[in-house]
């Protein structure tokens, strides 16, 4: 979608160890997100860039991977060597049969 200049990962190659950002609405991700993801709706990342840590794995998600490769796309324009689209996004993170849970920590849903 995005070419090679936008790196990638797939699900199963998220650890424990990496920094899963989702850049979902509020919506989205109230109704199911992967445990231990930290939400920055994609719109509010410009005013809150300096939360993306440097130092580690960084692997963004959305419900598909357009989102959240346009913010992969932003990363690394601004200087972010460790971060990675996940391809296929949320969407593909329940195919694989990975948890999705709300804030309550009820099971959850990709919508």
């Amino acid at each position: 979608m995005f070419g090679p200049q936008i790196p990638t990962v797939t699900v199963n190659e998220i650890t424990d160890a990496t920094y899963l950002l989702d850049v979902r609405e509020d919506g989205e991700w109230a109704a199911g997100h992967a445990p231990g993801a930290h939400h920055l709706p994609m719109m509010e990342l410009p005013a809150r860039l300096a939360e993306v840590p440097t130092d580690v794995d960084v692997a963004v998600i959305c419900r598909s991977g357009g989102r959240s490769g346009h913010v992969v796309a932003h990363l690394v324009q601004n200087g972010w060597d460790r971060v990675r689209n996940v391809e296929g996004g949320m969407q593909q993170w329940a195919a694989a049969g990975r948890p999705v849970t709300t804030d309550s920590g009820a099971p959850g849903q990709v919508v």
